[in-house]
């Protein structure tokens, strides 16, 4: 007995390391930053951000986060930015779920934390919502992206903020709703304005996942627009995120949904060379 007692807490302690809570995010260890390195990267937005079922389990996992994480196998933000930045610290304030709405008090958060650097991708949970007449309105998808900004624009004037787009997620059905795991993953409520019946061929279903798709385009137009209307410090990745062609392979096999570990490094890679942060720290 208690041999099986040992096993079952060496298993605990191993997913506790394996995956990070989704409880109050800590920072990254550092060393200490010289003048003019930026000195703190904020994650905000859902559960990609957290590296949500990149791990063993659908938990998130943030040392997987394309952002923030510290884990190896994923080349993240940090630490592609820690290569010349020792110094940076991490934190990441994401909520897997969050939608628009959410983005304001995590922007408070990064204030709090004295952001430099502000990575935001949101807009998923706004479109993957129980029916589609229940997906937030783009004018209001707006206002509550502009609000989030604003709380950064005024707290941390000198930041520089990342603006990232959402993934096709139309594509995501497009390659899988020919493979049954996927199809069975997704019956179970994944994204089911979208997803739901993914097999149907119905003039109704076709045009209920038009509508989704329709409506990711917009929010991403929205998206552009807010970081443009926010001034020079905001970096929209133009797209980028949002045409890159993920694969299966680059989704997790438990929900069919959320990157795994090499999802996240492809998502890493995309923002990273859009971001216009590579000569950040470099230029002291």
């Amino acid at each position: 007995m208690r041999r099986w007692t040992a096993a079952l807490a060496c298993l605990a302690a191993l997913v506790a390391l394996a995956c990070d809570g989704s409880g109050e995010a800590s920072p990254r260890p550092s060393g200490t930053p010289a003048p003019g390195e930026p000195r703190v990267l904020v994650a905000l937005g859902d559960s990609v951000s957290t590296g949500y079922g990149s791990c063993l389990v659908l938990v998130s996992c943030e040392r997987n986060s394309w952002s923030t994480g510290d884990g190896l196998r994923v080349e993240s933000l940090y630490r592609r930015l820690r290569a010349d930045a020792p110094g940076l610290r991490a934190y990441n304030r994401a909520v897997p779920g969050a939608r628009a709405a959410a983005l304001t008090g995590q922007a408070r958060s990064a204030v709090r934390d004295r952001a430099d650097l502000v990575t935001v991708l949101i807009g998923a949970n706004d479109a993957c919502r129980g029916d589609v007449d229940d997906m937030t309105p783009v004018a209001t998808f707006r206002d509550q992206v502009d609000a989030a900004l604003g709380v950064l624009r005024e707290g941390r004037p000198k930041a520089r903020v990342l603006v990232v787009s959402i993934p096709d997620l139309y594509r995501l059905w497009q390659i899988g709703h020919t493979e049954p795991r996927a199809v069975r993953a997704w019956s179970r409520g994944v994204c089911p304005s979208l997803l739901a019946d993914a097999t149907s061929t119905a003039p109704a279903a076709a045009a209920r996942r038009a509508r989704v798709r329709d409506r990711i385009e917009a929010y991403d137009g929205q998206l552009r627009a807010a970081c443009r209307a926010y001034g020079s410090r905001c970096r929209w990745d133009g797209g980028a995120v949002h045409r890159h062609r993920f694969d299966l392979d680059q989704v997790n096999a438990l929900d069919w949904f959320h990157p795994n570990a090499t999802g996240q490094g492809r998502l890493a890679e995309v923002a990273w060379n859009a971001s216009g942060w590579s000569g950040l720290t470099r230029a002291r």
